[in-house]
């Protein structure tokens, strides 16, 4: 707080001279001033003159012992030692004795001594409590100018004569040393070190010279510090040790200095400032404040200890012109003097006493020594400030009324709405000092020596006689320690341990609660229904009166806690904070829970320096500060409740500890408001555990709706009609799965069964037996029965056992239970050896199933007779069978086997029965089990039946089989049939082999078909090549994509009438599209190589597929020399090459010459003419053959024009009759589409399409096509009869535009 101005004190005879004055120690309640003239006046902290001492002469010397309760003065021209007692505010004097003059006075630290020293160097020592005095002469040569005692009561003295000596509490001389120059101010403390020592002040601290500070240790004399500093600071004027070690400086020259004590920083400067300009006068610590403060030129500076560079406050004095003097505090640090040059004195304010209280949310706190404010910030209301007579020791508020009051008065003041907005009412006087008081809206309550004085506040002098009364009534029932009023009620704590609640209203006892300790303290809420205590063991407890046996100790209570607030906010009714000095505890009231009440402790919130806490609001906590202030703190453990205002931004750590702290408050709405902004799925499931534990089963229906968990809505929407309390908390805690928690709610409810059902629905069996012997016993056997299950299931058998027996009803009403129980002990004896009762119980026993369970027993028990015997029994002839054959009875598998359907057991009989040589029970077996390879084994090694292996062969496709098959055959010579059961069993290489030694490779190739590779293909025409069979090795070849060889070997063939090699080469050219191929093959037609053209005779499609390659790859090909018995084709033929006669410029010549040719021997003797027409041109005719051309010429001389007339067809656009291989219609224009299979032009009525590439062909031609091929011509994709589809709508292919493009 900036320091207030308090009083100034100013007399007449101190004026133009320095005043020396002294604070009383330790309370500050007085304080003495001596000036020039020859008297001590004493005045009180608010500046009221107390006392006068007159003196014979000027006062040299003055100081308060220890207690503050005796002030020593000492005077020029007087040997006597004048003592002030403040408590009874008398004068009394002391003969010194000494002869001359006394310069030095100071009580000691320890007890009751006083130390006085002379001018000339003399000691006195008075023991106060005793009167001895001590006289000791010769202690120094000159006057003693200062001093000091030590903690220890040892007594350094300083002298003019520049030594200083140290002395026992006797006088006796210990240290003595000579000094530099002639010593000031001397402090005795404690140098700080690494180790703290038990050596206590051991060091002496002194000015010499006003330039040296010097250290004296007085256990190691000889090795002094002496520590200079920097000359323009000016001379040392004052210096103070504080804290650990630490000395602050100050300077003539307005230098401000902190030094360490300790060995390693010796020399070194912690801090420096030049405070003031000019000058510096004084120094002065307050350890209390923790504070600082210099003054110096016509200012005070105020420091914080903890950051010297934060000046706290600056107190100008400008009507001080002279300078000011020294600088001193109260001990408590409220009050600071400073004198001045010219002899007044100013005090100020530097600490307010925290004093103050609340009541709802109104205040009432000190805002100076005489000023009470009253505010009430949450309700708006403007504040009241009350000048009052006396400094306070305690405030009261009450609704309507402020008490203030100190020692054994009050004075008390109502709250009006008119200016100033109080009225003073009384002062009252009570039996002794009051310890403190509480008001409420009527009356006052005062404790003081012990008791409770209550009274009314308003009332006459009359009634207020009548309506007083003083607690307890009886002196045995103890001393009160604390008290408070709610509006009815008043409550207090003694030390024998009562909490007594009295009835305002007819100052009777209403209850009363006894605790084990001596209870100090009390805080009831508002409205009295709760209170805090606190007990003499600093243990803090929750009480709440109308039930005295709810008393529960508040968990992880601090033993420093001094108060308690209780939050007025409406809806926080169950909250409340401890507070001590540093730290505010909140803790919170779950009256309602699964658990019953309890208090759980939210969180702490750090509080900063000197801070009292008057009022908690909904989170907020308003505090007092020592600068008369009010402050707000607003709680960490309601930090969720800045997010309800603004956009969440936290991060989920901060988010999860806030809803933590939201859900411990109760605080539904916000923990609601957190999720719904950020909140994860995990953050739901907490709020809904939350609203769960405080029964809150609305909320945690919408909650859980939330989060998606349907099972958890339907289950509280099933309690939600519930209005046993203990019934519905045993569902939330069974919910939550405290299962434990939740049997007890159910036992204590008016459902108890509920926790029987539980248990059994958690399959908590020994628990629900118990439960069932006290709450159901027709249940036991149903238990019983499901416990034996849940035991048969874990291995339990033994127990088992007994509870399926026990689970036993003998009751025709639930027959299906005892015979699940029945089943139950079959299973069980024979787990438990007794396998002749179980195996009779499981046949007696109508389930098959328990038949089947009992034999799986057996069988793993390794009794396999008795297991055959329960599956035979139950008709699980498959499982039966399996075990007897385990057990090698074969006889009864064989009876069995009609009813097995299980491969694997008639492969195993099968292998039996062959073992034993009966061979066709085998083969059936081995059918039965469809294990074809060893049913063919069997019919060729032993049952010599090669038809019906072969058929099944045939039928299965088996490969072994096959192979098997395959060696038979190769067995009796019959290669032909060893090779095709080769091939069919895959072993192709085999095969190959086979039919190479045996000369059987056209045999291999008509059987190895189209599913043979590459690699079997030209194996197979590597053979015939070198059998010189070259139809075959062409065929091969071809087959593996070797066409220039395939087309080698159809070449050298012989001619034959079916053409068949040729036709073969045609193929492969088409299939290559190789143009040197086709230039190859075109030579050999042409006869270029032997000199004969060759004469075929072969389909259309061929030569179509071959015109068409030749015109794709015109400059590789030559005229092809070409008779077809089919003259039309021929001529549609040439005339196709031709009309692309352009494509082949180096090949005009010999095209036209062979088509000459080959239409003269075809007698298309008009063609001929035509064609050798065009050879006689200029310049084609110099490059016919010469063999050729004189029959050429003769040709053109004599033309012989007559031809056959080429048939007429229909043109599909217009219908004109045109020659069945025209392609353009020479009355519509249009070109015509062709038929793939045969080059003509379509027509309408025989028309269809290939259904890979859509191109058109005669449906009539198409189908005699693919009587003897398999691919589509044009596109090449297998194609079959049944695919062509003839089209009777052919309007899509006759679209001109699109037969342009």
């Amino acid at each position: 707080m900036c320091p207030q101005s308090v009083f100034i004190l100013a007399d007449k005879a101190w004026a133009g001279s320095t005043l020396l004055y002294k604070w009383q120690k330790t309370l500050g309640n007085y304080i003495a001033v001596a000036g020039q003239d020859n008297s001590v006046k004493i005045f009180d902290r608010h500046g009221h003159k107390w006392t006068e001492l007159n003196l014979p002469g000027r006062c040299v010397g003055m100081d308060w012992d220890k207690d503050g309760d005796i002030l020593a003065v000492i005077a020029a021209k007087s040997s006597f030692i004048y003592l002030w007692d403040a408590s009874v505010n008398k004068t009394s004097q002391i003969d010194s004795g000494m002869r001359d003059q006394m310069s030095f006075i100071l009580w000691s630290k320890l007890g009751q001594l006083l130390a006085v020293g002379t001018v000339k160097g003399n000691l006195l020592i008075y023991n106060q409590q005793t009167s001895r005095k001590i006289p000791v002469l010769g202690k120094h040569t000159k006057k003693i100018t200062c001093g000091c005692w030590s903690v220890q009561n040892l007594l350094a003295l300083g002298s003019e004569d520049n030594t200083l000596s140290v002395s026992n509490h006797e006088g006796d001389t210990i240290r003595q040393t000579t000094l530099r120059g002639e010593p000031a101010e001397m402090h005795f403390s404690v140098v700080k070190t690494d180790e703290r020592s038990g050596q206590g002040e051991s060091t002496v601290s002194v000015s010499v010279d006003k330039k040296i500070l010097m250290l004296f240790n007085i256990n190691d004399p000889d090795n002094r510090i002496e520590l200079t500093f920097q000359r323009h600071y000016g001379n040392i004027v004052s210096y103070r040790w504080y804290g650990d070690g630490y000395i602050l400086i100050g300077f003539s020259h307005g230098y401000f200095v902190v030094i360490s004590t300790h060995i390693r920083e010796i020399g070194h400067e912690l801090y420096q400032a030049h405070n003031h300009n000019h000058s510096l006068n004084s120094v002065a610590i307050s350890p209390a404040l923790n504070k600082a403060a210099s003054c110096g030129d016509n200012s005070i500076k105020i420091h914080e200890l903890s950051e010297l560079k934060d000046i706290n406050s600056v107190v100008r004095l400008d009507d001080e012109t002279k300078g000011l003097d020294q600088l001193n505090w109260t001990d408590d640090g409220q009050l600071l003097a400073v004198s001045t040059q010219k002899g007044t004195l100013h005090v100020f304010l530097t600490k307010l006493p925290i004093l103050g209280d609340s009541f709802g949310t109104r205040l009432a706190y000190l805002t100076s020594l005489l000023e009470v404010t009253v505010s009430n910030q949450v309700e708006g209301e403007r504040p009241v400030t009350i000048e009052v007579e006396v400094e306070p020791t305690f405030i009261a508020m009450g609704p309507y009324h402020v008490a203030v009051g100190m020692n054994n008065r009050a004075w008390f003041y109502a709250l009006v709405d008119r200016e100033p907005g109080f009225n003073k009412l009384k002062d009252i006087e009570y039996l002794g000092t009051i310890a403190s008081m509480c008001l409420n809206s009527d009356y006052a309550a005062a404790l003081f020596e012990g008791k409770v004085q209550l009274h009314m506040i308003e009332g006459k002098d009359q009634e207020e006689k009548k309506q007083m009364k003083l607690f307890p009534d009886d002196d045995r029932k103890g001393r009160i320690l604390c008290h408070a009023l709610t509006a009815d009620f008043l409550y207090y704590g003694t030390d024998s341990g009562n909490v007594v609640c009295v009835l305002v209203e007819d100052w009777e006892t209403v209850n009363s609660y006894s605790h084990s300790v001596g209870v100090r303290k009390v805080f009831p809420d508002l409205n009295g229904t709760r209170l805090v205590f606190i007990d003499d063991k600093n243990g803090g407890f929750l009480l709440s009166p109308a039930n005295v046996n709810s008393c529960y100790e508040l968990p992880n209570f601090s033993p420093t806690i001094t108060g308690v607030l209780w939050d007025n906010w409406h809806a926080d009714r169950g909250i409340f904070v401890a507070y001590d000095d540093d730290k505010v505890y909140t803790y919170a009231l779950h009256k309602t829970t699964i658990y019953g009440p309890r208090v759980v402790l939210v969180g702490s919130t750090a509080l900063l320096f000197s801070q009292k806490p008057l009022l908690l609001h909904n989170g907020e906590l308003t505090c007092q500060t020592a600068s008369g202030k009010t402050s707000e703190v607003a709680l960490s453990t309601h930090s969720f409740l800045k997010n309800s205002t603004s956009t969440s931004t936290d991060t989920p750590p901060e988010l999860g500890t806030q809803l933590a702290q939201a859900l411990m408050l109760k605080r539904f709405h916000e923990a609601w408001g957190l999720c719904k902004s950020a909140g994860s799925d995990t953050d739901w499931v907490e709020v809904g555990k939350a609203c769960l534990v405080h029964m809150e089963v609305e909320l945690a229906i919408q909650v859980y709706r939330m989060s998606g968990n349907v099972g958890m809505v339907l289950s509280l929407q099933g309690i939600q009609g519930i209005e046993d309390m203990n019934l519905r908390a045993g569902h939330l805690a069974m919910f939550l799965g405290d299962y434990n928690l939740a049997q007890d709610l159910y036992l204590s409810s008016g459902c108890p069964i509920a926790a029987l059902e539980m248990r059994r629905d958690l399959l908590h069996w020994d628990s629900a037996l118990m439960l069932a012997k006290r709450l159901a016993k027709d249940q036991i056997p149903f238990i019983s029965k499901e416990y034996a299950v849940h035991l048969e299931f874990t291995g339990d058998y033994v127990n088992a056992l007994a509870h399926y027996e026990k689970g036993m009803t003998h009751n025709n009403k639930f027959q299906e239970h005892d015979e699940a129980c029945k089943a139950g002990v079959a299973r069980m004896s024979i787990r438990m050896g007794d396998i002749r009762r179980g195996a009779a119980q499981a046949i007696q026993h109508p389930s098959r199933v328990l038949k089947k369970e009992c034999g799986a027993i057996l069988e793993s028990m390794k009794q396999f007779s008795e297991a055959a015997q329960l599956y035979e029994k139950g008709q699980y002839y498959d499982k039966a069978a399996s075990v007897y054959i385990r057990c090698k009875n074969w006889a009864k598998v064989g009876e069995l086997l009609p009813h097995v359907f299980s491969p694997k057991i008639h492969l195993q009989y099968a292998k039996a029965k062959e073992a034993d040589g009966k061979y066709k029970d085998a083969a059936q077996a081995y059918e039965s089990a469809k294990d074809w390879d060893n049913v063919i084994r069997v019919l060729l090694d032993h049952l010599y039946n090669t038809e019906e292996a072969v058929r099944i062969v045939r039928e299965t496709q088996s490969i072994e089989g096959a192979k098997m098959v395959a060696r038979f055959f190769l067995g009796l010579s019959d290669y032909g049939s060893a090779i095709h059961f080769l091939v069919l069993s895959q072993c192709n290489d085999e095969a190959f082999q086979l039919a190479q030694q045996h000369g059987q490779m056209e045999v291999y190739a008509d059987i190895i078909g189209p599913e043979a590779t590459q690699e079997d293909y030209q194996s197979i025409a590597l053979y015939f090549e070198g059998e010189k069979k070259h139809l075959q090795a062409g065929k091969f070849f071809q087959k593996c994509g070797q066409y220039s060889r395939a087309l080698k070997h159809f070449l050298k063939c012989p001619n034959t009438d079916d053409n068949l090699a040729v036709e073969m080469a045609i193929e492969t050219v088409g299939q290559a599209k190789d143009g040197s191929l086709t230039n190859q093959l075109i030579d050999y037609l042409m006869g270029e190589s032997d000199g004969m053209p060759k004469v075929i005779n072969t389909t259309a499609p061929s030569l179509l597929a071959l015109s068409q390659w030749m015109c794709d790859c015109a400059h590789r090909h030559t005229v092809i020399n070409v008779l077809l018995h089919d003259k039309c084709s021929l001529i549609s033929l040439l005339n196709d090459v031709i009309n692309n006669i352009s494509k082949f410029p180096a090949h005009v010549v010999p095209i036209l010459t062979s088509a000459v040719i080959e239409c003269h021997r075809a007698g298309l003797k008009n063609s001929a003419f035509s064609f050798a027409a065009m050879l006689m041109r200029p310049e084609y005719r110099n490059e016919i053959d010469p063999k050729y051309r004189k029959k050429i010429e003769a040709m053109v001389r004599r033309p012989d024009t007559s031809e056959l007339e080429e048939e007429t067809t229909p043109c599909p656009f217009c219908g004109f009759q045109l020659a069945q291989n025209e392609l353009l219609c020479i009355s519509c224009k249009n070109n015509l589409p062709y038929c793939i299979a045969t080059g003509r032009h379509m027509l309408k009525e025989d028309w269809s399409a290939c259904p890979h590439c859509e191109f058109p062909a005669l449906y009539s031609e198409f189908l005699l096509l693919l009587e003897t091929e398999t691919v589509c011509p044009m596109c090449s994709e297998t194609l079959s009869v049944k695919q062509v589809k003839k089209i009777s709508d052919c309007s899509k292919y006759l679209q001109t535009d699109e037969l342009d493009q």
